[in-house]
């Protein structure tokens, strides 16, 4: 199996070594190296090729929404995990629009965290609870407006009962528990998903089913 690379991105010395010591002892997870900030971590990442980057969100000269905007432009193979003193609407908001894939908080424990890097290493999306209940209040606060159908037309019945559940935040696992089918068959709609609405990753689905009423709305088979 190969180890998930890991980069870590933090201003403070002391967090970043604890990081390192946490995470090297974890089977399949390698620290593939440490950058200070944002404009540090680009430098680096050429040269340390990680595939997951943990994100400090509040950092001197770049933070980490800058740094996630410049990854999902300049390094889109790089998933992006927000870890954070900080559960401010600004920084949840604006790293999940500029593309990261998790935000958790740093009082999370040291198997919440290497969960989630194992969750992000296979494309999926990793929220606090905390932060999970603002975006849920963000979206219930925020009146919906009509948009485009699929790029590719109207979901299928399955497909959209699979969106609805991703909208609500459901995990491959329980979406596949719900609906009685394989986390396969889940992996293949998801899939689906991704290319009908023009999106590349989870996150960005998600945020745009939740955008959407018409969502799935008609759909047969």
């Amino acid at each position: 199996m190969t180890a998930i690379r890991v980069l870590l991105v933090d201003d403070q010395g002391l967090i970043r070594q604890g990081l390192r010591k946490m995470l090297e002892i974890e089977d399949g997870i390698e620290v593939a190296g440490e950058a200070t900030d944002g404009e540090d971590a680009l430098r680096v990442i050429p040269r340390c090729r990680p595939d997951v980057a943990l994100v400090d969100a509040r950092m001197p000269r770049m933070d980490g929404v800058e740094l996630i905007a410049q990854l999902s432009a300049r390094h889109p193979e790089v998933t992006a995990i927000v870890l954070s003193t900080f559960d401010e609407d600004d920084y949840i908001f604006g790293a999940l629009r500029a593309g990261a894939v998790g935000y958790l908080l740093k009082d999370c424990t040291p198997e919440e965290l290497v969960d989630a890097i194992r969750r992000a290493g296979r494309g999926e999306t990793v929220l606090a609870p905390p932060v999970a209940a603002r975006l849920v209040a963000e979206i219930r606060r925020t009146p919906a407006t009509p948009s485009a159908l699929p790029r590719q037309g109207r979901l299928s019945a399955r497909e959209s009962e699979v969106a609805r559940l991703i909208a609500a935040g459901a995990t491959n696992r329980e979406i596949a528990t719900q609906l009685l089918i394989t986390e396969g068959t889940v992996k293949n709609h998801v899939s689906s998903l991704l290319r009908k609405f023009g999106v590349r990753d989870r996150t960005r689905l998600a945020l745009h089913l939740n955008e959407d009423p018409d969502t799935g709305k008609g759909g047969t088979g």
